[in-house]
């Protein structure tokens, strides 16, 4: 799995310079705008909340020696909380309402790496793949918050809370990459199948989502770049994957 982790991330290197060769760069348009102000509104929100979890938090420790030390630490978790959660829903909606526009970029990528620019895959229409990205993003959201909000519970234990932090990290890495890799997925696989194979290539998706989570601490340039940069990476390792053959002179 480290193998194919690594192979997540090495994909970034090429992808900006693959988007420019393939002239990609109008089809995010539109969903760097969703992203940025899908940011604006999560963040704003939470920032606005976290005071609140914290204040609620606080009112665990009933005694009053430590009391505005635990305060201070509560504060500190109810933003953390916020934040986690924020940027689990932001990942989420910009990815599914992104999807009619990635999957054009996907099928480019795929023409261009394979040589097959005729239809073979399943052909799908705007609604439908807005459709199959909201469902997989719900699907995702709902597995990703059961896994998070007990891993956020061990941050109350010492020393364990260093590892819940890198578990954390890695299953919002995979469930980000599971989404840019659907993007290639919806064309040849049905719902099921494609959750069945991101799982045998987790570590292509854990790859990939470890760059799109670290692209998001880059203020305002991340938020704007990051579905281009992942989703690109993402479709060049998904179809190797896939194993799809370039057409020979005597297979056209």
């Amino acid at each position: 799995m480290l193998k194919n982790i690594a192979k997540g991330i090495k994909a970034y290197f090429g992808a900006f310079g693959l988007i420019s060769k393939l002239k990609l760069w109008k089809y995010f348009a539109i969903p760097m705008v969703i992203s940025f102000v899908t940011a604006i509104l999560i963040f704003t929100s939470a920032y606005g909340l976290s005071d609140n979890i914290g204040r609620f938090i606080s009112k665990i420790w009933i005694w009053d020696w430590g009391k505005e030390t635990f305060s201070t630490i509560s504060n500190f978790i109810g933003w953390l909380i916020i934040i986690i959660i924020g940027l689990i829903i932001y990942k989420h909606i910009i990815m599914a309402l992104s999807a009619p526009f990635m999957s054009p970029v996907s099928e480019k990528i795929e023409a261009h790496f394979t040589g097959n620019t005729s239809h073979t895959h399943r052909n799908t229409s705007f609604a439908q793949q807005l459709w199959r990205g909201i469902k997989v993003n719900l699907r995702n959201l709902l597995m990703e918050l059961l896994l998070t909000i007990p891993i956020l519970l061990l941050k109350f234990i010492p020393i364990v809370n260093i590892f819940s932090t890198i578990l954390l990290f890695l299953v919002q890495a995979y469930y980000a990459g599971f989404g840019n890799m659907d993007y290639t997925l919806e064309r040849h696989f049905q719902y099921k199948e494609s959750v069945q194979f991101v799982r045998k290539h987790r570590g292509l998706a854990i790859g990939n989502g470890i760059v799109f989570i670290l692209c998001l601490l880059v203020p305002i340039v991340g938020v704007i770049l990051v579905l281009p940069l992942s989703v690109t990476a993402a479709s060049t390792q998904t179809i190797e994957a896939l194993k799809l053959k370039p057409i020979t002179v005597s297979e056209a």
